[in-house]
């Protein structure tokens, strides 16, 4: 259910944006269709923990590129905020988007939203890790921070962010029995950049970012990056994805899919610039998915849910997230 508060959050200058796209898409609650492809316009979010400014120029050019492929105007719009994203795309507002892992569930559990390709690295792996970092040569060890005491500064990020929240909190303090909030001096959410410089300046002792957001910086601020020393990581977390509304029409759904399947592909030098935009957003091809791919962070999900449910003696919730964990490791234990 959408509440008031989210709708502040997602902004007036995003309601204007996304207006636009309805009025392009002529889609409406009946799921009527009015306008032909050329005349459509998409809504395309970005949930960028890097915030707009360094974000745009990285993806205005595949996005300019995404609108001469499938015929339609694409509006962009980049969003910090999971439940405003997500919340914009439930009411019809974003027809398509980029989203990591969790929010791209939230999506499909309800926005009826659809996986439809999922982006691979520079090194060619499809995942990552979730990564705790401190300034090079502070001292500041594993130990330390799971010594707790109320000593160090911790930076994380949004409440739903797989790499900087839940993965830490599933895979480190939960086996451990941590809280963060009464372990850390204090605990700052913000976005992942700005984290890695507060602990490559001595802001923060201690923050959660990523690979993906640790290999940005190198080669976009290599000093910066010099300054920060990496000391836990994670189990792979499965890459971002690109997910698009179920009531989307079909054939702009499937110009949609065929426009990442096949982008920065071939040997002509369209293909080559194409890689090189590609490499910018720290990828080298968008290959084939489904919601299957996420289950990985599902299990992560649900695993969070039975630590909260157990802690506050939810045993209704408890038994819910049990169910639901077995039925995701039986799952992934019979998957080649």
């Amino acid at each position: 259910m959408r509440t008031a508060g989210a709708a502040r959050r997602f902004g007036a200058g995003v309601l204007a944006v996304a207006a636009l796209g309805l009025a392009g898409l002529g889609l409406s609650s009946c799921g009527r269709r009015e306008a032909p492809a050329e005349r459509q316009t998409v809504v395309f979010s970005i949930l960028s923990a890097q915030g707009q400014a360094s974000a745009e120029p990285l993806w205005r050019p595949l996005l300019d590129d995404m609108a001469k492929a499938i015929g339609a105007r694409v509006d962009a719009h980049f969003a910090a905020d999971y439940a405003a994203l997500i919340d914009g795309m439930e009411r019809g507002e974003v027809q398509a988007a980029w989203l990591s892992a969790r929010p791209a569930i939230d999506a499909i559990d309800r926005a009826d939203a659809e996986v439809i390709a999922r982006t691979v690295n520079r090194s060619g792996q499809d995942s990552y890790n979730s990564v705790l970092i401190v300034k090079r040569g502070s001292g500041v060890t594993l130990e330390d921070v799971m010594a707790c005491g109320r000593r160090l500064d911790y930076g994380v990020g949004d409440a739903q962010s797989t790499s900087a929240t839940l993965a830490p909190q599933v895979f480190l303090f939960n086996p451990r029995g941590v809280r963060p909030e009464t372990c850390f001096l204090s605990v700052r959410p913000d976005n992942h950049e700005r984290h890695a410089r507060e602990v490559a300046s001595g802001i923060l002792d201690v923050a959660a970012t990523n690979t993906v957001t640790l290999n940005a910086l190198a080669q976009q601020n290599p000093t910066i990056a010099g300054e920060i020393e990496e000391i836990w990581r994670s189990p792979p977390l499965p890459e971002g994805g690109i997910v698009v509304r179920g009531d989307l029409d079909p054939v702009v759904k499937e110009k949609i899919r065929g426009f990442f399947l096949t982008y920065g592909r071939g040997d002509d030098v369209e293909a080559e610039r194409q890689r090189r935009v590609l490499s910018g957003l720290g990828y080298s091809r968008f290959v084939a998915a489904d919601g299957d791919y996420l289950d990985p962070v599902r299990e992560i999900a649900a695993d969070e849910a039975l630590s909260a449910a157990r802690a506050s003696g939810d045993r209704a919730t408890a038994a819910q997230a049990e169910r639901e964990l077995r039925t995701l490791r039986a799952k992934r234990e019979v998957q080649p």
